[in-house]
């Protein structure tokens, strides 16, 4: 026994360094890596600055390789410049002028979602439209934040976009007037064709939505209303917080979504008892303007069984983005956490796709958008025929 102890208090130090030793190997394995990159982008740099055909500006050639780094990560994160982080950073709002519309970056700035009576709205802009100038400034080089900024202005000024649409080769040129939008409302009515299927738009999750829409429906209710069709097409505004409030309404036990933080993280966010106080069948209406909070009442109520979607894939869009500063003044607009399904999987940048798909057809740019909704009229005709089924 007294040998046994012997060997085994002596052996602990040789496992010690072993498992130090290893750990610092990684370490410095990771860290030669990394300077390997950088070492290969400081050759880039003197190549470029050496052979190129014209004199260059190495300033503007660093500035876009981190703008090239950061929009690497995802379509929201990006390189800001010093007047965007000094703007930032004091909480100076925008101007309350706006156009109705919400973008990403795909190449140039995309339309994510067009706010309903907006602007945007009345000119026939849609989801999926690129932004490719705003007012002659084309968007390559515009992050998000700056695109936004762009967009806003006092309520009345002008502001012109050339949009590209589909195959379009030419870009479309539409001056719009920026307005105070009102804030979004949700509604709701009982389809007169149906008779008791109720119609509720959620055009953004607000703070106080979850309260709306438990008015709405009790009202539909009391109308008639056996089923609910939720309509969240171009709802890409508010708050997580306010989108996990109004799934709580449609689902009674379970985990309702998850969020990730930068490091692995995880904060599962839990029904509670008392949820689940709407019990009618819903169908889900939903596009790529389904963005962020949207997307986390989605899954949600699809995962919990709750509601079948129709339309088009989201956006895919639900990270929560926060400024980290850099020397000179400039910094980093970096997604430092998302949102998850109720079962772990990645929600961003993926989306979710409808259990039954429609294809919209768009006209070309500058004409009407088609009155005829076939995304309400799919869902309305798999409600029959999930009626017809069961009876």
């Amino acid at each position: 026994m007294r040998t046994r102890l012997i060997v085994f208090f002596a052996s602990i130090p040789i496992i010690a360094i072993a498992l130090v030793g290893g750990y610092y190997g990684r370490a410095a394995g990771q860290e030669e890596q990394t300077y390997r990159h950088l070492r290969v982008f400081e050759d880039v740099v003197s190549l470029i600055s050496n052979n190129y055909v014209e004199l260059v500006d190495l300033d503007d050639v660093l500035e876009g390789a981190l703008r090239g780094m950061a929009e690497g990560l995802d379509s929201d994160s990006a390189y800001l410049s010093p007047s965007d982080v000094r703007r930032l950073e004091s909480g100076r709002p925008l101007p309350e002028g706006r156009v109705g519309l919400d973008v990403t970056r795909r190449y140039y700035l995309q339309v994510i979602a067009v706010r309903d009576g907006s602007p945007a709205a009345e000119a026939g802009i849609a989801p999926g439209d690129y932004v490719r100038a705003i007012d002659g400034d084309p968007t390559r080089l515009l992050s998000v934040v700056e695109g936004e900024e762009r967009l806003r202005g006092e309520p009345g000024t002008r502001v012109t976009l050339s949009l590209i649409r589909g195959s379009t080769q030419e870009p479309y040129d539409i001056e719009l007037v920026r307005e105070n939008l009102p804030a979004a409302v949700v509604s709701g009515r009982l389809l007169e064709e149906t008779g008791d299927v109720g119609y509720l738009r959620i055009p953004a999750f607000g703070e106080q939505v979850a309260a709306a829409i438990a008015g709405t429906v009790a009202t539909l209710e009391t109308e008639g209303a056996a089923h609910l069709i939720i309509d969240v097409r171009n709802a890409a505004e508010g708050t997580y917080d306010a989108a996990v409030a109004a799934a709580r309404l449609f689902v009674a036990q379970g985990t309702l979504a998850i969020r990730e933080e930068q490091g692995g993280a995880r904060t599962p966010l839990e029904a509670t008892a008392g949820d689940g106080a709407i019990a009618l069948p819903v169908t889900l209406l939903i596009d790529l303007g389904s963005s962020g909070p949207a997307e986390v009442f989605v899954t949600a109520l699809v995962e919990h069984e709750r509601a079948t979607t129709v339309g088009q894939r989201t956006a895919g869009r639900t990270g929560l983005q926060r400024l980290v500063p850099l020397a000179g003044g400039s910094g980093l607009w970096l997604s430092w956490a998302r949102y998850l399904t109720g079962a772990g999987e990645p929600i961003h940048p993926f989306g979710i796709e409808p259990e039954i798909g429609v294809a919209v057809e768009l006209p070309e740019l500058g004409e009407p958008l088609p009155e005829e909704d076939v995304v309400l009229e799919r869902a309305i005709r798999a409600i029959r025929e999930v009626a017809s089924e069961a009876a």
